[in-house]
């Protein structure tokens, strides 16, 4: 063999190998219950600004995730006192969205796929999108400091084709939950799965919420 074509050779397998582990690592901190994934599902099932939020989620990650394969997680670490401040102001937000989402629940105004796709205007969604996404400061540990890490033990190209693949996991996820939340549309023409799926909701978002403000 031509020892150029094994070089290529080695450095495709290395790349291949190294982007199969980003996508493997990626699914595996996104799929989870959590308030973004909470909110995409929510937006999917009504149908409501659905690619919007998708995109949202989708390029916020892979920003997060190319600041963390760029080393910035290091920067992250080294200054607690960002970490401490988003750690209460998404407390703060989460525990807000949550008491939203238990007035939803227990409220008196019956919801349809129809009403919930009209509660809330274009630019309203994208906002929520965003806070619920940049607020959370687990977030940033996942996306930034973890695979950050890993990415660290990565030699340069391969550690760019491990964040393609967590970011590759992202889009994928997001769209699949987005799109694919239409399915269960015929489970929530009666009220009370909206009631049942926002008092889910409320509690996922509180308990967030709760846990970010007492810990540490």
């Amino acid at each position: 063999m031509v020892p150029g074509l094994a070089s290529l050779d080695v450095s495709i397998s290395s790349a291949a190998v190294a982007a199969a582990s980003g996508l493997g690592f990626g699914l595996s901190l996104i799929v989870a219950i959590g308030a973004q994934n909470a909110f995409v599902l929510r937006q999917g099932i009504s149908g409501g600004h659905v690619l919007a939020v998708v995109t949202v989620c989708a390029v916020s990650d892979i920003v997060l995730i190319a600041a963390g394969v760029g080393g910035f997680g290091v920067i992250v670490q080294a200054a607690p006192g960002v970490v401490v401040v988003a750690r209460y102001a998404g407390a703060a937000f989460l525990i807000g969205y949550a008491a939203l989402a238990a007035r939803r629940a227990f409220g008196s105004t019956a919801l349809t796929v129809e009403s919930a796709k009209a509660t809330a205007a274009f630019g309203a969604t994208v906002a929520t999108c965003l806070a619920l996404t940049w607020l959370n400061p687990h977030v940033y540990l996942d996306t930034v400091v973890l695979l950050g890490s890993l990415a660290s033990t990565y030699g340069s190209p391969d550690r760019w084709f491990l964040g393609a693949g967590a970011m590759l996991a992202s889009v994928l996820w997001f769209t699949a939950l987005g799109f694919g939340a239409r399915l269960l549309g015929p489970l929530f023409v009666r009220p009370s799965a909206w009631r049942v799926l926002d008092a889910v909701i409320a509690v996922v978002l509180l308990g967030l919420g709760l846990g970010l403000l007492f810990s540490g």
